[in-house]
């Protein structure tokens, strides 16, 4: 597990092509924007994250192991490449489930979209915050 985190903590560009040493070939990836299958498929979210933000990286925060599986708390940092330019964070967590070889089968991250992102956001945030105010009326 500590070599994923490091992995997934010093993730660069070029450190995509070696997801395969980690995640099983038929791997399944979801997160608030994408639902894929197969480890093409999740080197090209990885690979359409480095190119639409700005220095993105994750910082792992806490880890929970039991038999094949684990759950992760993170922040991921980032800044927008046309919007605010300061950097963002967006808090989550990722539930990872191995198969037999060690090598990650599912992968489902969880974080809320909205207040995360969205809010963030010059034209739409003004409009979630709205709406948020609005329902907690």
């Amino acid at each position: 597990m500590a070599r994923l985190v490091d992995f997934f903590e010093a993730l660069s560009p070029g450190d995509v092509v070696r997801l395969p040493r980690y995640y099983a070939a038929d791997a399944r990836f979801k997160d608030p924007f994408n639902e894929v299958q197969g480890v093409a498929a999740i080197q090209h979210v990885f690979t359409h994250m480095f190119e639409a933000l700005e220095s993105p990286r994750f910082v792992v925060h806490d880890i929970v192991v039991q038999g094949d599986q684990c759950f992760l708390t993170w922040d991921f940092l980032f800044r927008m490449r046309r919007f605010a330019r300061g950097e963002q964070v967006v808090r989550g967590a990722s539930h990872l489930r191995f198969d037999a070889h060690g090598l990650v089968a599912l992968h489902r991250d969880y974080w809320d979209a909205a207040e995360e992102l969205y809010e963030k956001l010059p034209a739409v945030g003004a409009l979630m915050r709205w709406l948020k105010r609005r329902a907690n009326a």
